[in-house]
């Protein structure tokens, strides 16, 4: 009898030739935002999104250990059911005072929140204008919504409008963007897609994931940054990166989370985060707005990783921001740099499709405000050595 799976030892082989496959790794220990144990290594951690290092923040542990003895763990139900806690209802009424919305809705992740709310947004008939190089929450939610997609050049706001002018008689129109770029480290253009969106009757989505409590006045993301604020019609963020715990939100008017409370599949579906979860996240609004100093050191730290970049003639390709990408282009070279860094005690990633495109390849170092000035200088100077 054949195996119907037996497809797979080819398609496998296939990604080794091709320098594709991932292998699963372990940690030991917290996640900290400048250390890691990986199979008994110690290594610099250039490979975290615990941006502010509030993963491990005993803070946050205090509040989540709080929240067991008054909640246990499991939520149980979905949160239209009876999953939603007061301290799910608290965290979203914080997030909407600290993002300056009406109202905000929880998701279990940031991918369920860009999934369910653009589903929730568009369908047959309608249109989506998405950058090309969104990351896969986004691109999968457009697929998923029956609308038509049209892709746009990255941050290419001229080829924007005319994508829009092309399709002036759809029911609904839909722009969506990262506002930070996961792998490529810069920023959306925001103050022309708020501009096109109003022109065009078209409403905004900004996914602020890795820009949400680092960038901003107050730390609500590179909208606030960019002044735009009012011409984002929906923000999501998640609670996964700088607020170093799990799950999504989007922020908006009340008419707008009422409809996704209503109508986004991965919300109503979906069984509750634990209460535990919100509890974390309650700590962490506390913790960012009452120590600024995380941010602030972050952006220095990024500052100074820049300089040292120019300085000693790395191949560094970022914009302004704690992503630093070093482009390499062939995913074959890309292991092996990541492999000498890990040997010489760096865990960088190396970054390779589908996750980025084809030619495309790269290492991505992502700071925190745990980094010091020393452990960049060390990154640097071991980078140096690969690119000889």
């Amino acid at each position: 009898m054949s195996d119907p799976l037996g497809w797979l030892d080819d398609a496998l082989a296939d990604l080794d030739r091709r320098a594709l496959r991932r292998t699963l790794t372990a940690r030991r220990g917290p996640q900290r935002g400048d250390r890691i144990e990986i199979g008994g290594q110690s290594l610099v951690n250039f490979g975290s999104n615990d941006y502010l290092g509030l993963a491990s923040d005993p803070r946050v542990a205090a509040a989540v250990r709080a929240a067991l003895g008054d909640y246990g763990w499991g939520s149980g139900a979905s949160p239209l059911v009876t999953g939603r806690s007061d301290l799910h209802a608290e965290l979203e009424r914080k997030l909407a005072e600290f993002e300056g919305t009406e109202a905000a809705l929880l998701f279990p992740s940031g991918y369920a929140a860009n999934v369910g709310t653009i589903c929730a947004l568009v369908g047959k008939g309608d249109a989506i204008y998405s950058d090309e190089l969104n990351h896969a929450s986004l691109i999968d939610g457009c697929r998923l919504s029956g609308a038509a997609v049209h892709v746009y050049p990255h941050r290419d706001v001229g080829q924007l409008r005319q994508l829009l002018i092309d399709s002036r008689q759809v029911r609904r129109k839909l722009i969506v963007t990262d506002s930070l770029f996961s792998m490529g480290g810069d920023r959306a253009p925001l103050e022309g897609l708020a501009e096109l969106a109003q022109r065009y009757d078209a409403m905004l989505l900004v996914d602020e994931a890795h820009a949400t409590a680092i960038f901003g006045a107050t730390g609500r993301g590179l909208a606030e940054e960019a002044g735009v604020e009012d011409g984002v019609h929906i923000r999501v963020g998640t609670l996964s990166k700088a607020l170093g715990s799990l799950g999504g939100f989007v922020v908006g008017g009340r008419t707008l989370i009422d409809w996704l409370a209503n109508r986004a599949r991965p919300y109503v579906y979906s069984t509750a985060a634990p209460a535990a979860l919100a509890a974390a996240g309650l700590a962490a609004l506390e913790l960012i707005a009452g120590e600024p100093e995380r941010r602030q050191t972050l952006q220095q730290l990024a500052s100074f990783a820049r300089h040292e970049f120019l300085r000693q003639r790395v191949n560094y390709s970022g914009a302004f921001s704690q992503i630093m990408p070093v482009r390499i282009g062939n995913p074959h070279q890309a292991i092996a740099a990541a492999a000498h860094l890990r040997d010489s005690g760096f865990l960088v990633p190396a970054i390779r499709p589908p996750s980025v495109p084809e030619g495309q390849s790269l290492l991505r170092i992502s700071l925190t405000c745990l980094h010091t000035e020393r452990q960049v200088e060390d990154l640097v100077a071991a980078l140096c050595e690969v690119a000889r």
